[in-house]
């Protein structure tokens, strides 16, 4: 396959969700802001529902048309609504988690607006899960038996596989949580370092990128009490084993894939949906880096010993430390339209890639671009019309064109991406990027940086290029103007800021700014597991 290393997601899951399966920006597409978060002003507003509206068409639904089946497992996090679940977008059969986030183990959601997990099968809420569930083992057992199913009747398939993991908490079998023992003890810091120095090697970074600043409330490792270094590496060594544990599942996918012969005859589209989880909080600012109350706190949040992490219960979570390290050498993380927050890695193969096997890409990429991809690669277009009523025009552009090597990117220097979630906004051209971000990882003032030169956004020119800055400026009204964008009138960070100079009390919680109810499916629609 080849490797992409300019792939442009959104800062959080749902609203990269939804432009990928619908190819529409989120403004337009109903994730404008994600569910949990919608701001007073946003309420009602066309764009702003909280699910992937009934005004796009979704790429499973062409797909479908154009003669495939349409496979899904995973989380979903678009609507629980019987109209807004996957059966109902497209998907022919599926296996959902409907929630955001969840128990690896069980149906224990963590959010007292939903304390239950809803999941579909084929259609119909669940009222358990099948016996020995494990998340990412059951999502691919599942698949498996999808593709099967329908062996042999000439039609090809679409799958999307939407993988829990590596979202939080990291719960993962008790063989996979001790590959890693001790190896980042040694601390942040020298991990990302290391990070960098082979991301050069490989040519997925130029000699000479800086590393970003290290966020400015993790304190320096070395500062750190051996035990609480312990600890806190004890969070990345379950990521990893988490990572290891999904490569091993995905792997049997593939085998299967070759065993029915298939694999030569599938591409393969992987990436993650946003930015590195970075939000434990809590850990970070409930004791001074060094004493008994920092490790206290990184211990708490869990509410068990440090060796139960990853059972059903726990709530393990690897911190802003560990989310720097994962988007190494970018800035920031999930929630931020930073570079860490927005800038994924992208592997793309099989038999629509004529490129170098193995090469490394530097276009611009956005995942906007996959819904026109799928439907070239498949022989479909993209209707003015479905169903009646008009259809937005596609965000993305196709990349069979780069992909068979007849261009090294979908985009030209004029070309425009631009973004805006939870109030932070962005816009990028060329590899001049705009930004605007709200307090306390933000100025609340625009700022600008040439990303080719600048990748970790170290240096703002806004000061130095006024006419650029004006420029950039213009782009972004016309945006909003296009995707009638309406910025929230509060955030979720309005509470974290108001948090992060202080100790924070032990019952203090991020309740939804809506204050949604928990989903109740309806009785008629309830099932069974399918074993």
């Amino acid at each position: 396959g080849v490797r992409f290393t300019n792939f442009y997601t959104h800062a959080s899951c749902s609203p990269t969700r939804s432009t990928l399966l619908s190819g529409v920006d989120t403004h337009l597409n109903g994730l404008g802001n994600m569910d949990e978060w919608t701001a007073p002003n946003q309420l009602g507003v066309p764009g702003y529902e909280g699910y992937l509206n009934d005004r796009v068409a979704t790429l499973p639904q062409l797909l479908k048309d154009a003669g495939y089946h349409t496979y899904m497992v995973g989380k979903w996090h678009m609507g629980k609504a019987p109209d807004q679940i996957p059966a109902a977008r497209g998907f022919e059969r599926d296996f959902s988690l409907l929630d955001g986030a969840g128990s690896y183990w069980d149906m224990t959601n963590f959010t007292g607006a939903s304390p239950r997990s809803t999941f579909t099968e084929d259609g119909r809420y669940l009222r358990e899960l099948p016996k020995d569930f494990y998340a990412t083992k059951t999502y691919t057992d599942k698949l498996i038996s999808f593709i099967d199913a329908n062996r042999g009747d000439g039609k090809p398939f679409f799958a999307y596989v939407a993988h829990q993991a590596p979202h939080d908490p990291y719960h993962l079998p008790r063989e996979w949580r001790t590959r890693h023992v001790g190896e980042y003890d040694k601390g942040w810091d020298a991990v990302r370092r290391e990070r960098l120095k082979k991301q050069v090697e490989l040519g997925i970074m130029p000699a000479g990128t800086p590393l970003s600043e290290r966020m400015w409330f993790v304190p320096d490792p070395v500062l750190l009490a051996p035990a609480t270094r312990a600890v806190l590496g004890k969070k990345m060594e379950l990521y990893a084993g988490m990572m290891e544990n999904l490569d091993f599942h995905v792997g049997r996918l593939i085998d299967h894939l070759k065993k029915i012969g298939e694999y030569e005859n599938t591409v393969f589209i992987v990436f993650g949906d946003n930015g590195a989880e970075g939000t434990d909080l809590f850990q970070m600012i409930a004791g001074t880096p060094g004493t008994r109350d920092f490790l206290f706190a990184a211990i708490k949040w869990s509410q068990n010993h440090p060796n139960a992490w990853g059972d059903p219960g726990s709530y393990p979570v690897y911190g802003p430390m560990w989310a720097q390290v994962s988007m190494t050498p970018f800035s920031q993380y999930k929630g931020w339209l930073a570079e860490g927050g927005i800038r994924n890695g992208l592997i793309v193969s099989g038999p629509a890639v004529k490129r170098t096997r193995g090469s490394v890409n530097h276009g611009s990429m956005h995942v906007a671009d996959i819904m026109p991809t799928l439907l070239e690669m498949a022989g479909a277009a993209y209707p003015k019309a479905w169903k009646g009523r008009e259809l937005p025009p596609l965000l993305g552009k196709s990349w069979v064109p780069m992909l068979e090597g007849q261009a090294e990117s979908p985009r030209t220097a004029e070309d425009v991406m631009a973004w805006e979630l939870f109030g932070n906004r962005a816009v990028r051209q060329g590899t001049w990027k705009l930004r605007w971000q709200v307090r306390p990882y933000g100025r609340s003032e625009w700022e600008l940086f040439d990303v080719a030169a600048d990748p970790a956004e170290r240096k703002d020119l806004a000061a130095e290029r006024p006419e650029k800055l004006r420029e950039m400026i213009a782009l972004w009204d016309d945006y909003v103007r296009t995707n009638h964008v309406v910025l929230p009138s509060r955030t979720p960070f309005e509470t974290m800021e108001k948090l992060l100079p202080q100790r924070v009390p032990d019952d203090a919680g991020f309740p939804p700014l809506t204050g949604k109810r928990q989903f109740v499916p309806p009785a008629n629609m309830l099932a069974e597991p399918k074993e």
